[in-house]
């Protein structure tokens, strides 16, 4: 029984001695993560409770964590924003979030250094590919006060074609019956897609879809 009691000692100690060698020998660059997501474009995003940042290749923080930066714990297959699981840069764009006034979020993107290169204007939108995105764009118009003196906005939205310095290159169709009230939002499904840069696939309001001929250059 004393010689097991010592080689279990013995283990012990020698286990305690090799955890203090890999603890030294395994530098931790960023601890206390609650997530990591897969590279993408030579970035990774990592979060900390609701914030996002992203890590180059080295394990440096090259985005410092903030929670305007878009994902999803339940993503779906629907294309926009609720596609997208975790936060990633796409032709060096990422997804960012800016919510209303009335609790309503909006989108927008940085670029791979953390800017801001499209202001969040948009209710739902694709990652880019070939240059280009497409959206839903929201106009906001101040129409007067009520009898309580609030501020009252009419809103209109058109579904767009985007390129990457935010302009829009191609107006698709108006989108109705978007409510911009927290209790009555929700997400408008996107009902274009870009087949080519030479071919748009329109989906009408009888659910039918249309192709159109378009010329997008890509960037």
């Amino acid at each position: 029984m004393k010689r097991i009691f010592v080689f279990a000692v013995f283990l012990a100690m020698s286990f305690f001695g090799i955890s203090q060698t890999l603890d030294k020998l395994n530098k931790t660059v960023i601890g206390g993560l609650d997530e990591v997501a897969p590279f993408k474009e030579g970035l990774a995003a990592v979060r900390k409770g609701n914030e996002w940042g992203f890590i180059d290749k080295e394990g440096n923080l090259v985005i410092d964590f903030r929670n305007d930066i878009l994902w999803n714990r339940e993503a779906s297959n629907v294309a926009g924003v609720s596609s997208l699981r975790y936060p990633e840069f796409k032709e060096g764009m990422c997804i960012i979030l800016k919510m209303t006034d009335e609790g309503i979020p909006l989108y927008g993107f940085i670029n791979n250094k953390g800017e801001m290169v499209i202001e969040p204007q948009f209710v739902n939108i694709t990652p880019f590919e070939n240059g280009y995105a497409v959206g839903i764009y929201g106009k906001k118009t101040f129409r007067g006060k009520n009898e309580f003196q609030l501020d009252i906005y009419d809103y209109s939205f058109t579904e767009v074609v985007v390129n990457k310095d935010g302009e829009i290159v191609l107006p698709v169709q108006e989108r109705f019956n978007i409510m911009m009230s927290k209790n009555r939002y929700k997400l408008p499904e996107l009902m274009a897609k870009i087949l080519s840069n030479d071919l748009l696939a329109v989906k009408g309001n009888d659910n039918q879809w249309k192709l159109i001929k378009v010329e997008l250059n890509g960037n």
